[in-house]
């Protein structure tokens, strides 16, 4: 069954340009997510059930992640030093670069808001590293981060007592994927 699915898999990732009907039929049956968050307690020590009423709670605890309007951030204006240092130590982000950090991901980490499964990411890695590097030089140049690279699902994750209690639950932030690639990339670059 796994080796008929990795089959599967791999030639929906290889016929991505042919059949993208099916590669965004596949994936999109991939999405699908599960209640994992049952009934919890409120501060009255009422059982809360409804999905809106525990996010609530769950928001009470976690205020850092949950913010009423979501700000894009404005990008950095540099100094002039900062300038000057930006041009003598330009930074550049290679297309082999790019490709040999996709192709050495790994698979069994989640997804992030994207919806795009690391796998994919891997097995497509020699068409998308132009474009990636590409975007990632832009976005270095320029000192800012597509919008949809600072999107995040937060998702509560339980530790440990009991399930009911709100505080129990701790927040785990699950971001955009290219987002992470760029940082690392970035990091490499610069160090």
């Amino acid at each position: 069954m796994r080796k008929a699915r990795e089959c599967l898999e791999l030639n929906l990732a290889k016929d991505v340009k042919d059949n993208k009907k099916g590669f965004f039929e596949y994936s999109s049956s991939k999405r699908k997510t599960r209640d994992n968050v049952g009934p919890l307690l409120n501060e009255v020590g009422t059982l809360v059930t409804e999905d809106a009423e525990k996010t609530e709670l769950l928001n009470a605890f976690f205020p850092s992640v949950s913010t009423a309007k979501a700000n894009p951030q404005e990008p950095q204006t540099l100094e002039v030093e900062d300038r000057a240092w930006s041009k003598k130590h330009s930074l550049s982000i290679t297309e082999d670069q790019v490709r040999d950090h996709l192709s050495k991901l790994y698979t069994h980490k989640s997804m992030g808001p994207d919806g795009m499964h690391l796998q994919v990411l891997r097995e497509v890695a020699d068409v998308i590293a132009k474009p990636l590097s590409i975007i990632f030089e832009k976005s270095w140049r320029r000192g800012e981060v597509p919008e949809d690279w600072r999107k995040a699902n937060a998702m509560p994750v339980f530790k440990k007592g009991k399930k009911e209690d709100p505080g129990h639950y701790s927040s785990v932030s699950l971001t955009s994927i290219p987002g992470k690639v760029m940082e690392q990339l970035i990091l490499y670059v610069i160090s």
